[in-house]
């Protein structure tokens, strides 16, 4: 019975999930009310019986869950709601959400409500190979663009310097890679940042006991690539490599003390940069970054990125 009749109330109640739907949406399913406010809504996965977090719109005319709702999932809501007169109104229905085989799902970058740098590129990773590339979902996402800033590291002289605005804000020495394990060229986007984290060299293919690593405590880190590029603080090699000799499996160091305090030039770097921002690396005898390795499509030219769309 649809909510508000016989009940004498003028409120009325509509859930988007249909009573006994099979492919309900995971992300737009909602509850909305006219004529009066939702004073509760409860939305709970019928076999487990957890309930789903969500929230009611301040004025009080719809209501949508705080998570995304699992595929080939079964949910129970009930919703209650009030009118002017203090008359009330209840809706419920049961549905299953659209299962896995019959949809996809795109995780966007950057996330919702974030401030990034200039290179960030907007981008949606499937949780599987999309064959008809016209297939549609909608979804809104909202990021700030923040300042500019672009990082240029010269292998030949192990400098970085740091460009804001596009006024050049400082130029500091750094230790790349070594001749045996160069830094990769190219423009690479910073995306992650670690106050702390351990280094494994066995994770990323060094398998060779005298030629890997494990730092357990690798302060001021910034990813620069999905194969393990990082632009880190590094307190153990000696003050006379940075400005003078790569050192590094690849990564950028810049001088910094155990544990990441103090005043140094890791912490500088990391409390400057916003994932997005712009390092560029150049004079490496490395071949430059391919372009899905990390966030780094723009090492693609305009007719190879023109070539990966679906219209």
């Amino acid at each position: 019975m649809p909510a508000g009749k016989g009940d004498g109330s003028g409120v009325r109640i509509t859930v988007s999930a249909k009573d006994g739907a099979t492919d309900a949406s995971i992300s737009s399913t909602g509850v909305r009310a006219s004529g009066g406010t939702l004073t509760e809504v409860k939305l709970t996965a019928a076999k487990s019986g957890k309930e789903v977090a969500g929230a009611i719109a301040p004025d009080g005319s719809s209501w949508k869950p705080s998570v995304r709702l699992e595929r080939g999932t079964t949910y129970r809501i009930v919703a209650k709601a009030r009118d002017a007169e203090g008359r009330s109104a209840a809706e419920q229905a049961t549905f299953t959400t659209v299962s896995s085989k019959n949809s996809f799902m795109g995780d966007v970058t950057p996330e919702d409500g974030t401030t990034v740098g200039v290179g960030m590129p907007v981008s949606v990773q499937f949780d599987k190979a999309i064959t008809d590339k016209k297939g549609v979902q909608s979804r809104t996402v909202t990021f700030t663009v923040g300042r500019s800033q672009v990082s240029t590291v010269d292998m030949n002289t192990q400098t970085m310097t740091v460009v804001r605005g596009g006024k050049p804000v400082k130029s500091v020495p750094i230790s790349g890679g070594s001749s045996r394990n160069p830094t990769y060229n190219g423009q690479m986007v910073i995306s992650e940042k670690l106050r702390e984290t351990r280094m494994d060299g066995s994770t990323v293919g060094f398998q060779n006991p005298g030629d890997s690593y494990d730092i357990p405590d690798v302060p001021h880190a910034m990813r620069l690539s999905t194969s393990g590029t990082f632009l880190h603080g590094n307190y153990w090699s000696d003050a006379s490599v940075f400005g003078r000799s790569g050192t590094s499996h690849g990564c950028i160091g810049l001088r910094d003390v155990k544990g990441g305090g103090g005043d140094t030039l890791g912490k500088w770097f990391f409390d400057q940069s916003l994932i997005g921002d712009v390092v560029l690396v150049k004079n490496s005898p490395e071949r430059t970054v391919k372009p899905d390795n990390g966030l780094n499509g723009w090492n693609l030219s305009w007719s190879e990125w023109q070539a990966g769309s679906a219209v």
